[in-house]
């Protein structure tokens, strides 16, 4: 009877609420992976945490065919993670800003071993061209940014059309689901990308760095969501 029951349970579930339960279960997921990455360093592992990543674009994908406005407005996320939002995830140029930190501050704790040419190998010994590379991706992306931003923009402008005889709210909202797509799109392409001008030593750390990014956030988010949901 329970088995039953939870089985009609899971299907009545709209697409949102199973999306929401795998978010949950693959933060966790993340959290694991990452720490096996840390401690084997090694590039397969590495590559499981990429493919990690393009297993939870592919599920979000099929709730934002579903659900496009509930997707923009992630619920299940928390409100630490909403507030850092950009068309319902992480602004993709985030990722550039976490290399130039990450190798600042590997720079700086090997500057003598540089400077006397002993190359660590690490972020903080990124060479010329692949700073060049870099920054030309950076540029790319911050002008699909742009583009992107004004759709969602132009989206949130035709408000009035709501109001309008005639008016099909139904398809207005789903003229977000592309916009969301290809903000997502954008997020895992930039992710590949920053991997690939990397050498496999670089990109694993700068894998590593961009999880605990998005694991602390979520932790953080949860522990000051807390006592509002008591």
């Amino acid at each position: 009877m329970n088995m039953t029951s939870s089985s009609s349970s899971s299907s009545s579930a709209s697409a949102c609420e199973r999306f929401a339960e795998f978010y949950e279960k693959w933060f966790k997921e993340l959290q694991r992976v990452a720490q096996e990455l840390r401690e084997s360093r090694k590039v397969e592992v590495m590559e499981k945490v990429v493919r990690h990543h393009q297993k939870y674009y592919d599920h979000k994908a099929l709730a934002a065919e579903s659900e496009p406005l509930t997707v923009l407005l992630s619920p299940w996320a928390t409100a630490l993670e909403r507030s850092l939002h950009w068309i319902s995830g992480w602004r993709p140029t985030t990722a550039f800003h976490l290399v130039y930190t990450e190798s600042s501050l590997r720079f700086e704790s090997h500057i003598v071993d540089i400077l006397q040419g002993h190359r660590t190998g690490d972020l903080g010994d990124l060479s010329p061209a692949q700073l060049r590379r870099v920054s030309d991706l950076q540029c790319v992306t911050v002008k699909e940014e742009n583009a992107l931003t004004e759709e969602l923009s132009e989206w949130q402008d035709s408000v009035s059309e709501i109001m309008g005889p005639g008016a099909d709210i139904n398809e207005k909202i789903r003229r977000l689901e592309p916009i969301i797509k290809r903000a997502d799109n954008l997020r895992l392409t930039t992710l590949l990308s920053v991997v690939a001008l990397l050498s496999p030593h670089q990109a694993i750390e700068f894998v590593i760095a961009s999880a605990e990014l998005l694991v602390g956030i979520r932790g953080w988010g949860l522990n000051h969501d807390r006592p509002y949901n008591q």
